[in-house]
C-alpha cells in the first residue's frame, strides 16, 4: 500500500544521478492486473514491495505480531551501463516481531544493490532476495518467506484461502487528485500462516494469519503530504478491511480511501468524504519523542472501527538503513463496539515530514 516509497528515495538520493537520468514508467487506468506476472517485479517502476503483516500464536496461546516487506529501488543511474557494480537496482527489507513479553519492537534491517546472486527481486512471480532474506511464492499460489535478524528468526509459510482483493480501479488506486498520484495496488488477505519464530536459537511454532500488500509506482504523493496511516485487518467473519489516509503538514486530510470486501465476495469501496482518521490515544517514543496515534478510529461511511495496539511501543527506526522511522504494529479492531478481528496500522511522517 502507501508503503515506504520514501524509504527508497532516501536511498536513490545518495546515488550518482546521470546528466540524462531514465524515465520510469507511470500507471495507467484501465490496465488489468495479470498473475502470475504481477506477483513478481516491475523493474521499469520506480519503486514497489512485497508487505506482509500478521497475527501469530505459540501453542501455549501467546499472541505475536509479525512484519516482512521486501522493497525494490530503481535508481536513476544509466541502465545501459554494462557494468555488473553499477546500482541500478535496490532491494531493502524490514522484518519485525511484537512480543508483549519485551515491551518493546525487536526488528531489524537489511540494503543491497540488486546483483551478484546476492541480491534481487525476480520478474513473473514473488522471488526476492536479500543475502539470506527471501519472500517467494510458489507455482499453486503458496507464500514463503524467512529472515534471520540479530534477535528473532522467522521461517512461515503463507497460504491463500480467499482470491486477490484488488484495490481501487481494478487495482488502480488513487492516492490524490491529480492523475500522476496513483499506484497499481492489490492485496491478498485472510492468509494462513505456519512455520516458527526463533529466539535466541529456539525455534517454537507458530500458526495464524496474515494480510499481503502488493504495490508499484513511479509518482504518486502531494507534495504537502506529511505523512500517511493505513491499516488492513483481517476480519473474523473473514471479511477484509482495507483503509489509508494521506496527511498534509497542516495535519488535514489530503487524500483518503477505504475497501471492505465480506466473506462471500462483494466489495464496497469508500470515497475519500467518506473516509475518516481520529486519534483516541497517543504514545510518545522515548528514543525519538514522536507521539504516534496508536489507538485510532476510522469511520468507513456509517461504520465506526476501533483500533487498538498489541503493545505500544512498536516503532521501527530504520535510520541505520534508510534514514526514517515510523510505527507499524498489531492492532485488534472493534466494529461498532465489538470485537471484529485483527490486523495492523502503520503510521509514517510523525518523526518528520516526508521529503520526496
Amino acid at each position: 500500500m502507501l508503503k515506504a516509497l520514501f524509504f527508497c528515495l532516501l536511498l536513490l538520493l545518495q546515488a550518482q544521478a546521470p546528466a540524462a537520468p531514465p524515465t520510469f514508467a507511470k500507471v495507467e487506468p484501465g490496465v488489468p492486473l495479470n498473475f502470475p506476472r504481477d506477483h513478481g517485479a516491475h523493474p521499469d517502476y520506480r519503486t514497489e514491495w512485497w508487505y506482509a503483516t500478521g497475527w501469530l500464536s505459540t501453542p501455549d496461546g501467546k499472541p505475536l505480531g509479525f512484519q516482512v516487506t521486501f522493497f525494490r529501488a530503481a535508481t536513476e543511474h544509466d541502465r545501459a551501463n554494462p557494468s555488473k557494480f553499477a546500482p541500478d537496482q535496490l532491494i531493502i527489507a524490514h522484518a519485525a516481531l511484537s512480543d508483549p513479553a519485551e515491551g518493546r519492537l525487536l526488528h531489524d534491517q537489511k540494503a543491497a544493490r540488486a546483483g551478484f546472486g546476492l541480491a534481487g527481486a525476480k520478474t513473473g512471480d514473488a522471488d526476492v532476495t536479500l543475502e539470506r532474506w527471501n519472500f517467494r511464492r510458489d507455482a499453486n499460489g503458496v507464500y514463503h518467506t524467512r529472515v534471520n535478524g540479530a534477535d528473532f528468526a522467522l521461517d512461515l509459510t503463507l497460504t491463500p484461502t480467499q482470491p486477490v482483493m484488488p484495490q481501487g480501479d481494478a487495482g488502480f488506486s488513487k492516492k490524490g487528485p491529480r492523475p500522476e498520484q496513483a499506484s497499481r495496488y492489490y492485496s491478498e488477505p485472510q492468509l494462513k500462516v505456519s512455520g516458527s519464530v526463533s529466539r535466541h536459537g529456539k525455534p517454537v511454532a507458530v500458526t495464524g494469519s496474515a494480510w499481503l500488500d502488493r504495490e508499484w509506482s513511479s509518482s504518486y504523493l502531494d507534495p504537502d503530504a506529511q505523512g500517511w496511516d493505513w491499516t488492513g485487518v483481517n476480519l473474523d467473519d473473514g471479511s477484509a478491511l482495507m483503509a489509508f489516509q494521506i496527511r498534509g503538514k497542516d495535519g488535514r486530510k489530503l487524500w483518503a480511501y477505504a475497501t471492505v470486501r465480506d466473506a462471500a465476495g462483494r466489495v464496497t469501496h469508500y470515497t475519500p468524504d467518506q473516509v475518516s482518521f481520529s486519534p483516541q490515544r497517543t504514545w510518545r517514543s522515548p528514543r525519538t519523542n514522536a507521539s504516534y496515534p496508536v489507538q485510532i478510529e476510522i469511520r468507513t461511511g456509517d461504520i465506526r472501527w476501533l483500533l487498538k495496539p498489541l503493545q505500544d511501543d512498536q516503532e521501527l527506526d530504520s535510520r541505520a538503513s534508510t534514514g526514517s522511522v515510523y510505527w507499524e504494529g498489531a492492532v485488534t479492531v472493534e466494529r461498532d463496539g465489538r470485537r471484529a478481528g485483527r490486523g495492523y496500522l502503520e503510521l509514517t511522517g510523525y518523526v518528520e515530514a516526508l521529503k520526496l
